[in-house]
């Protein structure tokens, strides 16, 4: 009995579920596996990596749906899916970076429409819906804060999550609203063990005259993706990469810097409380080996503990 890889719903002998089709186009009836062994996509990425704007150190490609040949096509341009296929030097980050958007999701984070494709070899890659185009090759307005705080690739890391708070005061339109997400999304990476989330990864979209954070993207467990990791977080929090305690996240960063009240915060905390059977449940479903699961689901464990 398979499990699709869109939905996690269970399929029978398919490799997805008919909802799983729909929700990536009503007329598709079928989806190919992509004409790629996951080393050949990697190695397509890198041929094709100056001619996109997706760079990072995941190998990524653009891709289009195309209803007619049933199969996702990977494109230099007008793509309107990213897909990042199984790395040789970290294992499971697809399945890993998929089941980590579920969670975020059940949390109440805006997450983009994703999901993850079956290669010709089997392995499976992870897709998402690209939220900065619309139309065909429109682009709404974007920028991440590195942009922003005047950064680089190369300096991404060298910043702190203190001074992430007057971007969101200066350039967002209704800042109150952002900060509340913002420490939402931290609080969230921090207890799902994404300790990779620098300046790049946070952006801001100019939509209808508004502008807010983006959708989340980028969002899994590097902790348990990486040997023996020494820090938490990407960017200091207090002065710290490491060590961290649940003060440090709600007495100091939430209602001291970014000035959040009483009740938006125990809401937040709420929604942990109540996200967290959901959480495990979709661990276990998950597309993870069942090393990676019983990682994650000892370190999700750990953290929250720390907030109950």
């Amino acid at each position: 009995m398979n499990r699709c890889p869109i939905t996690y719903e269970l399929c029978g002998t398919d490799r997805y579920s008919a909802k799983g089709l729909r929700v990536i186009a009503p007329k598709l009836t079928h989806l190919n596996d992509l004409p790629y062994t996951a080393a050949e996509l990697r190695q397509e990425a890198a041929n094709r990596a100056k001619k996109l704007s997706i760079q990072g150190v995941q190998p990524k490609l653009s891709a289009a749906i195309s209803i007619v040949d049933q199969e996702f096509k990977i494109v230099d341009q007008f793509g309107t899916y990213i897909i990042k296929p199984q790395n040789d030097l970290f294992p499971e980050l697809p399945e890993n970076e998929d089941v980590t958007m579920r969670m975020a999701k059940v949390f109440g984070l805006n997450v983009p429409f994703h999901g993850m494709l079956y290669g010709k070899d089997g392995s499976l890659s992870y897709f998402i819906k690209r939220f900065d185009r619309y139309g065909k090759g429109k682009k709404l307005a974007t920028e991440d804060f590195a942009q922003l705080t005047g950064n680089s690739r190369d300096t991404k890391y060298r910043f702190t999550m203190e001074k992430l708070i007057p971007v969101l005061d200066e350039y967002c339109s209704f800042p109150a609203i952002e900060k509340a997400d913002f420490f939402k999304r931290v609080l969230f990476c921090y207890i799902t063990g994404n300790e990779d989330m620098h300046l790049k990864n946070f952006s801001l979209i100019t939509k209808n005259d508004k502008v807010t954070l983006t959708p989340i993207y980028d969002y899994l467990n590097t902790t348990i993706a990486i040997k023996n990791p020494e820090e938490e977080i990407a960017l200091t929090l207090k002065g710290k990469k490491s060590n961290l305690k649940a003060s440090d996240f709600i007495d100091y960063y939430a209602k001291e810097r970014l000035l959040l009240n009483e009740k938006t915060i125990a809401t937040t905390l709420q929604q942990l409380k109540k996200a967290t059977p959901k959480w495990k449940e979709l661990l276990e479903i998950s597309f993870l080996s069942d090393e990676m699961k019983e990682k994650y689901l000892n370190l999700l464990r750990t953290r929250i503990e720390m907030f109950e």
